[in-house]
């Protein structure tokens, strides 16, 4: 399942791609400071917060559905700048299908296995670009980085908790 609906992200975003450098002047792919803290902290907390506690705290389909369109959408806003030229249209491309796949695996209550693939998955691809050259390798941001970065890990470190005991209550 995870290999279905990232594949068909993979797919979405390069011929989306194609689409996007064809009808948008001088269009620039996006990029922002990275690091293996952020990448990897963003697996739970965008899980939790877009899926999870929705899931738990509301119990519908749709009202996780909600959370996860607002998960996506964001996803385009993974940009310095806000402008129609420098805007995340790969990265959102992407993760349109995997919203299906979050998606299914927390209503399954199998929630703990988004988070780990959604922080592999990061961690694998911010490696991936690190070895090629196209993303500046380090492990904390390098502007305010260890606070930002303890921030993120204290911040993930909650929400795995929270979710934690959301799970125990609600299978109790």
């Amino acid at each position: 399942m995870l290999l279905f609906y990232h594949g068909i992200g993979i797919l979405i975003m390069i011929l989306g791609t194609f689409i996007v450098e064809y009808f948008v002047p001088e269009y620039q792919e996006a990029s922002v400071p990275l690091s293996i803290v952020s990448v990897l902290s963003a697996g739970p907390i965008e899980e939790i917060l877009f899926f999870g506690l929705p899931f738990y705290i509301f119990g519908h389909h749709l009202i996780v559905l909600g959370g996860g369109i607002v998960w996506v959408m964001l996803h385009i806003l993974n940009t310095d700048t806000f402008e129609f030229s420098t805007l995340s249209y790969a990265n959102w491309l992407f993760v349109i299908p995997s919203l299906f796949f979050s998606l299914r695996t927390w209503i399954s209550g199998k929630g703990w296995f988004a988070i780990l693939t959604h922080s592999a998955w990061n961690g694998i691809f911010f490696t991936l670009g690190c070895l090629a050259g196209e993303v500046f390798c380090s492990i904390t941001l390098q502007e305010n980085g260890i606070m930002t970065s303890i921030n993120s890990l204290v911040l993930s470190t909650i929400l795995i908790a929270l979710i934690f005991v959301l799970h125990k209550r609600k299978t109790s």
